[in-house]
């Protein structure tokens, strides 16, 4: 239930007021205050746009910013700010397209702040081509420019170019940080290039980021895509503190390169020092098992995991699907086919496709006939948006 709110404020405190609910996190009483100004100004529209997107409600504050452009609103630096951060949420490409005429239309584009945020937006858009233009036309370019372009070819699966531009960044003097590193490693991993990775993982040493997690988590999975397992460890064992993202590198990639034993001796060591387990942990086991074709043990993970209290995500779905296929287990299929439909992910395109071929395999064809329907208006409808 809202609170009450004040009545006849000034402009003034009825700005403090609503900064204050939007930073305690009440955005409902947050709106219905705004709702409640008369005629209000930029900076109240950017504090709601603001407190929207950082709460992780990027439709909400596109939204908000399409009613103040409707009303004939320039924005400024920060509502640019803000509403490019919320579109990069959110992928919309169309809506990005917009928020970079509005950028160039109030002559903030080649800002070099909302630059980076207009190139990072259309990077998580995944529209590299644009985001080179913006890139190119920043008259100044920084760190954080390049990182986010080299964050967008790596997002768009441009790996070469990703490391190309982290070559051209050093040549134009200047040094990469932990987020650039971070957000340029895995394109060696998906290269395999094990040597541009030693490069990085020196210049990492070299300048004294090696405790960094997400750095070192990044160098870890390098090496384990590119079959240097025992250099993946000792930097695991290197690092001063392990965060749960690090732990489930290092799981999976004993997995990936077929160490089962290994890896479920690991994941038991997590449980013993009381690493607090997410569903990618679960998911990494559960997907090993199946990658090493132990896919009764895929079965008894999905349900220890629910004991442990966490709820299957569509990775785990589509992951331990086919442990009921291959054991012939319609049982174990409608169970899980149950669980999907309780929780209401029964409409993702993966998971339909995956139930196709589960009821098809265990010998359920007309049912599976009714899924290879719905799968096909699922890829219909993506057709049309």
């Amino acid at each position: 239930m809202l609170s009450k709110l004040p009545t006849n404020l000034s402009p003034y405190i009825a700005l403090r007021l609503l900064k204050k609910y939007c930073d305690s996190g009440n955005l409902a009483l947050a709106h219905k205050l705004f709702d409640e100004i008369p005629e209000p100004n930029l900076h109240s529209w950017t504090i709601l746009i603001s407190a929207y997107t950082k709460q992780g409600r990027a439709n909400d504050a596109i939204k908000l910013y399409s009613i103040l452009r409707k009303q004939n609103i320039q924005p400024d630096r920060l509502a640019l700010l803000s509403v490019a951060k919320a579109c990069a949420a959110s992928g919309d490409l169309n809506k990005a397209k917009e928020i970079h005429e509005d950028a160039i239309s109030v002559g903030f584009h080649r800002d070099i702040s909302v630059g980076n945020a207009l190139v990072d937006m259309y990077g998580k858009c995944k529209c590299y081509e644009l985001a080179q233009r913006v890139f190119t036309e920043l008259p100044v370019k920084d760190v954080i420019s390049w990182t986010s372009l080299l964050s967008c070819y790596v997002n768009c699966g441009l790996h070469r170019q990703a490391l190309a531009a982290l070559r051209q960044m050093r040549l134009n003097g200047l040094w990469p940080n932990s987020v650039t590193l971070s957000s340029v490693l895995p394109a060696c991993s998906e290269l395999k290039d094990l040597n541009s990775g030693r490069e990085i993982h020196g210049y990492v040493v070299k300048n004294g980021m090696g405790e960094n997690e997400f750095v070192s988590s990044a160098i870890i999975d390098m090496y384990a895509s590119c079959l240097s397992l025992r250099q993946a460890q000792l930097v695991f064992d290197n690092m001063p503190v392990r965060d749960l993202v690090s732990w489930n590198v290092i799981l999976t990639a004993y997995f990936t390169n077929g160490e089962f034993d290994k890896a479920v001796n690991l994941f038991g060591q997590m449980r013993f020092q009381r690493v607090e387990l997410n569903c990618d942990s679960w998911n990494a086991v559960i997907a090993g098992c199946m990658q090493n074709q132990r896919n009764t043990q895929a079965l008894e993970m999905l349900i220890k995991m629910q004991e442990f209290g966490l709820k299957p995500n569509q990775i785990t779905i589509t992951s331990v699907l086919p442990a009921c296929t291959s054991l012939d287990s319609l049982r174990g299929g409608k169970e899980v086919h149950g669980y999907v439909y309780r929780n209401v992910i029964s409409d993702d395109i993966t998971i339909t496709t995956a139930l196709v071929y589960m009821y098809a395999k265990c010998g359920e064809l007309e049912i599976s006939r009714q899924f290879s329907i719905q799968c096909l208006k699922g890829i219909l409808s993506l057709g049309i948006q």
